[in-house]
C-alpha cells in the first residue's frame, strides 16, 4: 500500500522531495504527489518507518492510500468519527444513551399497560 499527500494538509515545504529513498515524490503544477508504482513504503530499506510521513512537518499530509474501496471508506469514516467526536469510544457511549432511553421507554410502556389491565 504506497502513501498518498493530502493536498489539503500539505505546506509545500519539500521535505519529503529530500527524503525518499526511491524518489516517488513528485511536484505537479505545484502539486505534490507519490508515484504508487515507485513507492515501497520504504520497506527493504535501512528506514523502519515511511520517511515522508516521518518527515512531514504536519503529521497529516502523507497517509497511506488504501488498497482497496471498503478500506478507504472506513479508514475515511473512522478518521472523521473520531474528529466530530475526539473520542475513540463514539459508538460504546452512543449504545450506552441508546439503550439507557429504549429501557426507559419500555418501562414506561410496561406501567401503561399494566395500568390499563387493573
Amino acid at each position: 500500500m504506497a502513501y498518498q499527500i493530502l493536498t489539503s494538509q500539505c505546506i509545500s515545504c519539500n521535505l519529503c522531495l529530500t527524503v525518499c529513498p526511491t524518489n516517488a515524490i513528485k511536484v505537479v503544477d505545484g502539486q505534490h504527489w507519490i508515484d504508487p508504482e515507485l513507492c515501497t513504503n520504504c520497506v527493504g530499506s535501512i528506514h523502519t518507518v515511511p520517511q515522508c510521513k516521518a518527515g512531514c512537518p504536519t503529521c497529516n499530509g502523507c497517509v497511506k492510500q488504501p488498497s482497496d474501496y471498503w478500506e478507504g471508506w472506513f479508514a475515511n469514516y473512522n478518521r472523521v468519527v473520531a474528529k466530530l467526536t475526539n473520542k475513540q469510544d463514539y459508538w460504546e457511549l452512543w449504545f450506552q444513551s441508546y439503550s439507557q432511553k429504549y429501557s426507559e421507554q419500555l418501562q414506561k410502556r410496561q406501567s401503561q399497560t399494566m395500568g390499563a389491565e387493573a
